[in-house]
């Protein structure tokens, strides 16, 4: 999918241009939006993994090639380095909604493995990435560079526009947590190697805890058992 057209009517972001061939917004919200055919969805995600995910770096680049002497000009994203910000480097928000585009075509382990690339945490304990990274490993990054000498390098932190897109990417996306007015469900995407996973909601004062477990997991826990998709009403 296009990112855009410029007044002239030529495309950017297209396999006609030498530079931005592909966007990753673009292609992800062709699949939240539910705009895309399921043929053209699904050729969108793998195009996304195939050119813009880098799994050497840990990254998911916002467009590529980057900018640099594209006419007509794409305006301010290009003024900036090849890999920074806008312009090819891991823009934050666009990461989490390429995860969040995966998730919804029920792939959990791509949604996973850009969870690990977008999470300060992840990347702040991996041997190789964290001192590259170099800012805080707390808190969501605006972008993290992906060009030499500077691969890896955190940009612009305590960027809590994309923290906030990245909790409802683990919540809602990975999770599958869905509240209807006073009723709850839960349609998770995780990893195929996780049998069990749980998460701890707080609502009204109280709090849940619920243990996701794969069908013909054995498990202990007493309490109730929904399936997926299953709306769990107030006060169950």
């Amino acid at each position: 999918y296009r990112r855009a057209f410029f007044d002239d009517g030529s495309p950017l972001g297209s396999k006609d241009n030498v530079e931005c061939r592909i966007d990753l917004i673009a292609q992800a919200w062709a699949v939240l939006s539910k705009a895309a055919p399921e043929a053209e969805a699904a050729q969108a995600m793998r195009s996304l993994d195939a050119m813009l995910a880098d799994a050497n770096a840990g990254l998911l680049h916002l467009l590529d090639p980057p900018l640099a002497e594209a006419q007509p000009s794409a305006g301010y994203i290009q003024a900036y380095p090849a890999g920074v910000r806008e312009n090819g480097g891991q823009y934050s928000h666009a990461g989490v909604w390429a995860l969040m585009a995966q998730a919804a075509r029920g792939d959990g382990d791509a949604a996973y493995r850009y969870f690990t690339y977008l999470s300060p945490a992840h990347r702040s304990r991996h041997p190789t990435r964290a001192a590259a990274y170099a800012i805080e490993p707390y808190v969501m990054a605006g972008d993290t560079y992906s060009a030499p000498p500077y691969v890896g390098r955190g940009g612009w932190s305590w960027y809590t526009g994309s923290a906030a897109w990245m909790q409802r990417a683990a919540v809602e996306s990975m999770f599958g947590v869905g509240m209807h007015g006073d009723e709850l469900s839960f349609t998770p995407c995780l990893p195929a190697a996780w049998n069990r996973a749980e998460i701890t909601l707080s609502r009204g004062g109280k709090k849940l805890r619920v243990v996701f477990v794969r069908e013909g997991v054995s498990i202990s826990d007493d309490g109730l058992w929904l399936r997926t998709g299953e709306r769990l009403e107030a006060g169950q």
